[in-house]
């Protein structure tokens, strides 16, 4: 007994060190694709590991109070969480995760979870420019969960079951087994809600240097911003996944994962190039109208 959960547990381990560096390395090279779409050479594909080793290096004597340290943890917490919560790879044995524990609702705890513990530890900074990112922050996020929400309930309206390993399963057999094709509406409400949740741009005033200086982590530093760099790689990584596991089939193989997972990625980066960044209640407004219609539109269409 004691070995079959030391054995998951290094599972796990590996399973993080691997999306950890892939996640790092889809940053860096989106970085280098929007660089080049911009005419720039951009930054090494390595730079984001750069920068974790350059902020490790530093030290801080900055202290405001036992919550503003924990808010990093959360935050880290938050996106381990989620992606120990859903299958990377279907049917592999050290890719599995933990997906067998949680449901669809505990996911979408885990994605607002780090983002409170976020909040209340940035808050605790005192800065200004900390309580303006949060604040625009969590609008945008609250108002991306409501379509992505709708269209979690067509999708367990639509299958029975709210376990994501068994809408995974439901979708092999080839790409007409997917929910993009057999649920369209709901993949729809689903991927305009992503656009909000990764916080990329158009969706990104919150952490714009042309806005506000940083946003919620503006007095981190040092260790507390290798954890929240940490924590945007693995946590990318891991939403990428889940609408991967929810929308497109899943994967069976490391390979297929990384494919569809850059394809789903990039969509969101052909997005921010094209369009013009958004001001907040641009965002909620877009947010709460068509891909909220579109997501009522498919809990009617499987629930009745």
């Amino acid at each position: 007994m004691m070995e079959a959960i030391w054995t998951k547990i290094g599972y796990a381990l590996a399973s993080l060190f691997l999306i950890f560096n892939y996640g790092l390395l889809l940053i860096g090279v989106t970085m280098k694709i929007i660089a080049r779409v911009h005419g720039r050479i951009g930054p090494p594909i390595w730079q984001p590991y750069v920068d974790i080793l350059k902020s490790f290096s530093m030290r801080t004597a900055v202290s405001h109070g036992i919550m503003f340290y924990l808010g990093p943890v959360f935050r880290l917490a938050g996106g381990i969480g989620l992606y120990l919560l859903i299958p990377a790879v279907y049917g592999s044995t050290w890719l599995q995760n933990f997906s067998f524990s949680g449901d669809l609702l505990l996911v979408m705890y885990f994605i607002f979870f780090g983002m409170l513990g976020m909040a209340l530890g940035a808050g605790e900074g005192g800065h200004p420019f900390s309580a303006m990112g949060i604040m625009r922050g969590l609008s945008q996020v609250t108002a991306s969960e409501v379509p992505f929400a709708l269209a979690v309930i067509a999708l367990a309206a639509q299958h029975q079951t709210l376990s994501i390993t068994e809408i995974v399963a439901a979708q092999q057999g080839g790409i007409a087994h997917w929910n993009m094709v057999t649920n369209p509406i709901a993949t729809a409400a689903g991927m305009l809600a992503y656009l909000g949740m990764m916080m990329h741009a158009p969706f990104n005033v919150h952490m714009a240097p042309q806005e506000i200086p940083v946003g919620p982590p503006t007095e981190y530093n040092s260790s507390f911003l290798v954890l929240l760099q940490s924590n945007r790689s693995v946590f990318a990584a891991a939403k990428l996944i889940l609408f991967m596991n929810l929308f497109f089939g899943g994967a069976t193989s490391i390979v297929e994962m990384v494919i569809k997972t850059f394809l789903i990625f990039q969509f969101c980066v052909v997005v921010g190039v094209v369009f013009p960044r958004f001001k907040v209640e641009q965002s909620v407004r877009w947010l709460l109208k068509a891909p909220t219609l579109i997501g009522v539109l498919a809990v009617l269409i499987y629930s009745f």
